[in-house]
């Protein structure tokens, strides 16, 4: 009788009943049944892991291992600590690596040195290194009980190059970040708005003017949180006295970084395309006909159920959605530059979750419905 009084009501009002869909449960059960299937699936995964040795498209990375401490009941925490050298003959880079595993020792952690595949002087910053460290984070979620909301990142000199470019393109997939003793060439700090983010360098370290950078992009962070309290926690120091060897004082980074956790679905994003472009970031992401373009910047901001977004030369966008980020039994509003594009449900479906669980093995940032959207 419910279902016949609800065709009534329907026909009265001239209007069709919306597909009901999956309820959030029901998404969530879903999001584990295809998690366990992807598991099952990634027998080359768990070989990578046993090799320590990771190659996509020719270029192969390995790593070094350290296990400290016991795993905490939410899963071990990883950091990646990326070794400097660059420019230099392999054996040199080689030296770096062997001595990046023996600097940090974190707590109830699994610490990770991998060597660049490459010994340019932007090895930690090549097209290539994002796709290499997005398997390495997925597999040791798969493989070693990793919380992936617990990842870390960090490097020493060519290294904390690399931290300075790697995080603001993957701040998505990090809890927090320390760049030691590096330079930022090109990179900007916008995307780093949910990124705590930790700066330091020694005050004599005056090669490429790596100190007075720091010290500037400092600054810039805290003219960024001072704009945006809720956004842009930073942390560092320009160390009085030291040059390039910091004797070990950046180490009070770990511990700041150790507070954080990654949150998947924040409810603002600052998504600036670097020059190696991205085609997803937080729960944004790009239509397979756009092509992404260096430097453009969107804005997008959840207020209750309503989305809202800022970009000057944004035609399309994909909106990866989820329960934790709007509530998907209400409708959902839309906005760019002040104008309504949709409003409505949005329905959960296992599609959507299938299809961000294939672009990254991640069930904590995996979408239940996507929303495409074309101006």
């Amino acid at each position: 009788m419910r279902h016949l009084t609800l065709i009534c009501v329907t026909l009265l009002l001239g209007c069709k009943p919306t597909p009901a869909g999956p309820t959030r449960a029901e998404a969530d059960a879903l999001a584990q049944q295809a998690w366990k299937s992807l598991a099952a699936e990634q027998g080359a995964r768990a070989a990578e892991w046993q090799a320590k040795s990771i190659t996509i498209d020719g270029k192969k990375l390995r790593w070094l291992e350290q296990v400290y401490g016991e795993k905490p009941a939410d899963g071990w925490s990883l950091w990646i600590s990326l070794h400097g050298g660059g420019g230099a003959p392999a054996a040199v880079n080689d030296s770096q690596w062997r001595n990046q595993i023996r600097l940090y020792k974190p707590a109830n952690a699994i610490y990770i040195a991998p060597r660049a595949p490459t010994d340019n002087w932007n090895l930690w910053h090549e097209g290539h290194i994002d796709p290499l460290l997005d398997r390495l984070i997925a597999g040791a979620v798969l493989f070693r009980e990793v919380n992936p909301n617990k990842v870390y990142i960090l490097g020493y000199s060519a290294g904390g190059d690399g931290v300075y470019q790697l995080g603001p393109r993957m701040a998505d997939r990090f809890a927090a970040a320390s760049m030691m003793a590096g330079h930022p060439n090109d990179a900007s700090p916008l995307n780093l708005r949910n990124l705590p983010f930790a700066v330091w360098c020694g005050a004599n370290d005056g090669a490429y003017d790596r100190n007075s950078v720091a010290a500037q992009w400092l600054t810039k962070l805290e003219e960024l949180q001072a704009a945006d309290p809720e956004g842009y926690a930073h942390f560092g120091r320009v160390v009085p006295g030291k040059g390039h060897w910091m004797d070990l004082e950046d180490s009070a980074a770990l511990p700041w970084m150790a507070k954080f956790t990654r949150n998947p679905w924040p409810k603002l994003v600052i998504w600036r395309q670097d020059d190696i472009t991205q085609r997803r970031f937080y729960w944004l992401a790009l239509p397979e006909e756009v092509a992404p373009k260096a430097g453009q910047t969107i804005r997008a901001k959840v207020d209750g159920q309503v989305i809202t977004l800022e970009s000057e030369d944004l035609r399309a966008i994909r909106i990866r959605l989820s329960d934790r980020l709007v509530d998907l039994d209400q409708p959902v509003v839309v906005k760019v530059a002040g104008k309504v594009i949709h409003e409505g449900r949005v329905q959960r479906g296992e599609a959507a979750i299938r299809q961000s669980l294939a672009e990254r093995a991640d069930l904590e940032s995996a979408a239940t419905a996507t929303l495409d959207l074309r101006w």
